[in-house]
Order: structure tokens, then C-alpha cells, then sequence
């Protein structure tokens, strides 16, 4: 099954980029290079960082942290639920007997 690529125009920090995607990842680019463009946008106006290379370098590490810091994040959660489970199910287990 091929998937049908097309062209999207982005702007991210005042450039304009042409990228290829498939079209059902077209709204799902633009949301990204919005994201993308916004998180530049902070960095420049922080007066601490120039260039716009720097600023993509430094807005792909904090983009990156941001999910790193969700995974562990996600990852914590499970392992609390797996833990509440186990101590629910030792519980109820102990109080079927009776």
C-alpha cells in the first residue's frame, strides 16, 4: 500500500521550509513545526542564546527533555499502579478467606 506524500510549506522563526509527508501526517506536521517555531520564539526573546542554529540545538534538547521527562514520568505511573495492584490483590486476597 503507497502512501500519498505531498508538500507542506512550514515557517518556523520567520523561514519558510517545504517538507514532504504523507498526507494523513499533514495536520500532525504543521502542529509540530508550530511547536517547534513557538519554542524557538522563547529561546530567542531569552536574549541568552544566538543564532538560529543554536536556537534549533537548543529548542531540540528541551523538546527532547520534555519526552524524556514524560516516558520516566509515564514510566513511574506504571510501576506505582503495578505496585497498588499488587498490594490490592494481596489485600483481597487475604480477605476472601474470611
Amino acid at each position: 500500500m503507497s502512501q500519498q506524500s505531498t508538500t507542506v510549506e512550514v515557517k518556523i522563526l520567520d523561514k519558510d521550509f517545504l517538507v514532504a509527508c504523507p498526507e494523513e501526517e499533514r495536520e500532525a506536521l504543521i502542529r509540530a513545526a508550530r511547536h517547534l517555531d513557538s519554542k524557538m520564539r522563547e529561546i530567542r526573546a531569552s536574549g541568552k542564546v544566538f543564532g538560529a542554529e543554536r536556537i534549533a540545538v537548543m529548542a531540540a534538547l528541551n523538546i527532547t527533555h520534555e519526552l524524556l521527562e514524560r516516558d520516566t514520568m509515564s514510566d513511574a505511573t506504571s510501576s506505582i499502579l503495578k505496585a497498588m495492584g499488587s498490594k490490592l490483590d494481596t489485600a483481597l486476597g487475604e480477605n476472601s478467606g474470611q
